[in-house]
């Protein structure tokens, strides 16, 4: 096996526990929401859509805020940060178009959210999926 097809079985491996942690924690198994924002078929190699969302909150409600935003259906984290932005959260979606169903139509109605700005990712680099990858004890 040479080093690709390790990344390759890595990665696909990081999708699939993705997926699976998204399903078990914040996507709904009944309800309206279902029919906007669901798990990926099968098809281990459909893409993540990762997002971060930075959010200005009510200064005297950001733990609140950020239990709230963190048990919304594709929110996967949310942090507390210093800086210009009280808190960021990790949203995690199947689609593009699954991310204004979580972040205008539910993350911006949060009643203390007073602002957001979203950054979309390209790509992820990781030096712990590199590290894990190369731990199987392969040679190359």
């Amino acid at each position: 096996m040479v080093v690709e097809d390790v990344l390759e079985s890595a990665n696909s491996s990081l999708r699939s526990r993705v997926w699976d942690t998204i399903k078990m924690r914040h996507l709904p198994t009944e309800g309206p929401e279902t029919s906007t924002l669901r798990a990926p078929p099968e098809d281990k190699d459909l893409p993540v859509i990762t997002a971060f969302v930075m959010i200005k909150t009510d200064a005297t409600r950001i733990p609140e805020s950020a239990q709230e935003i963190s048990e919304l259906a594709g929110i996967s984290e949310v942090y507390s940060v210093t800086g210009e932005w009280d808190l960021i959260a990790i949203a995690r979606v199947p689609k593009h178009e699954d991310l204004a169903d979580v972040i205008a139509d539910k993350l911006s109605k949060v009643k203390s959210v007073v602002s957001t700005t979203t950054q979309i990712s390209f790509r992820a680099y990781s030096q712990h999926d590199l590290d894990a990858a190369f731990s199987l004890g392969i040679d190359h």
